[in-house]
């Protein structure tokens, strides 16, 4: 992708973030209707492979995409991809058999897998100078998506139950309609082939491979967490209102500790907020489970902020890696590390199966910790600062 501007063009990076947050607000909605899933029937496990099956397409998948966008801008990914997602998402409460069930969340990740290197290339490009803080800007959208989907799917599905579940194509109608309106024609690639990707990669692999592993690690905690935290609650006598309220609390602050931790990067570097961030986020949690009271509440927001600061600066890093090639990047980053991540909550939930939810529970919260020591070996672009200091 092309940088075509020198100075942000704030207009479409908001239309852009916008609608990202729409995208991502069905990201979580699988998730989100598990404990009605596992309530009618669906054992755990299988709920767990659910999400593990919309992962796999969602986001293995972004990789491809991007090689695609590098090659040539691919502008109708965005608005197609949301609505051929919506579509299919929104049947997940109507479909009773689990095989098709299966089918429909594999199909429905394609949408996503289409939209998010394109849609992050064109951030980067509208961005201008300040794109590690925008960048923060569109993942903190995305990242608020994931924080309203318990706080509005749960009270309405408990309301109008899971046969209602057609009314969710609605929101992504919306955005798809706002993609086509105002997503920019970028200039893309020459329309060639890009170079062959060993030359691509060439020299920076290593370093690479950690920050996937970084991002595998840290998402596989975000997924199991999302997935089971509700269960945890509900074990704990929590009631599922309550839950989606905890969860949305959590998901709310990672939004904010996104966008702090992008303009925190931009000033201080990358590596120092990627590996405190998530050394920090492990205890967090640990305090958050262990107490009572508004502090429980204080340690389950810092925890989520903590947990979330280094989402966008581990795109930024990649990008900066591979600078001729961001759309690769962003789908490495959005794609194949998290995803990879997301397809372990299948196993956790085997694990929750066999070994209780909160074994589980505890697990998760220890990956933060692996994922900043993992962090620590990184070198290369994870240690650049701005050039100068950012501003909005």
């Amino acid at each position: 992708m092309v940088l075509t501007t020198a100075s942000p063009k704030k207009g479409k990076i908001f239309s852009i973030s916008l609608a990202h947050l729409i995208n991502d607000w069905y990201m979580n909605y699988i998730q989100t209707l598990l404990p009605f899933l596992v309530a009618a029937g669906l054992g755990v496990s299988r709920g767990a492979f659910l999400i593990a099956a919309f992962t796999f397409t969602s986001s293995l998948l972004q990789p491809v995409a991007g090689y695609l966008v590098d090659q040539k801008n691919q502008r109708w990914m965005v608005y197609l991809g949301t609505l051929w997602m919506a579509a299919l998402l929104s049947l997940v409460g109507v479909i009773k058999n689990y095989p098709l069930l299966v089918a429909l969340v594999t199909l429905a990740g394609l949408g996503t897998a289409a939209f998010h290197p394109q849609a992050s290339a064109m951030i980067s490009a509208l961005g201008g100078s300040r794109k590690g803080f925008f960048q923060a800007l569109f993942v903190t959208a995305g990242n608020v998506g994931w924080a309203l989907t318990p706080v509005l799917v749960v009270p309405f599905v408990l309301h109008y139950g899971l046969s209602a579940s057609p009314v969710f194509f609605l929101p992504g109608l919306a955005a798809a309609i706002l993609l086509y309106a105002t997503a920019p024609r970028l200039q893309g690639g020459s329309g060639t082939a890009p170079p062959p990707l060993r030359e691509t990669f060439s020299g920076i692999w290593t370093d690479l491979f950690r920050v996937v592993l970084v991002v595998a690690t840290r998402s596989l905690a975000y997924f199991g967490l999302v997935a089971f935290l509700p269960l945890y609650f509900q074990k704990e006598s929590i009631s599922l209102l309550a839950g989606s309220r905890l969860l949305f609390l959590m998901l709310f602050s990672g939004a904010l500790g996104g966008l702090a931790g992008g303009y925190i990067s931009d000033l201080a570097g990358r590596k120092p907020v990627i590996v405190g961030s998530l050394l920090l986020a492990t205890p967090m949690f640990y305090l958050f489970l262990n107490t009572a009271g508004i502090y429980s509440y204080i340690f389950l927001a810092l925890a989520g902020a903590l947990l979330m600061a280094s989402f966008s600066v581990t795109i930024v890093v990649a990008q900066e890696m591979l600078k001729k090639n961001s759309a690769i990047a962003s789908g490495l980053m959005l794609g194949f590390g998290i995803g990879t991540g997301g397809l372990g909550v299948g196993l956790v939930g085997l694990l929750a199966e066999h070994s209780g939810i909160g074994l589980a529970v505890n697990f998760l919260i220890t990956l933060p910790l692996l994922a900043g020591l993992i962090g620590l070996t990184i070198r290369g672009g994870a240690g650049r600062k701005s050039p100068r200091r950012a501003s909005f």
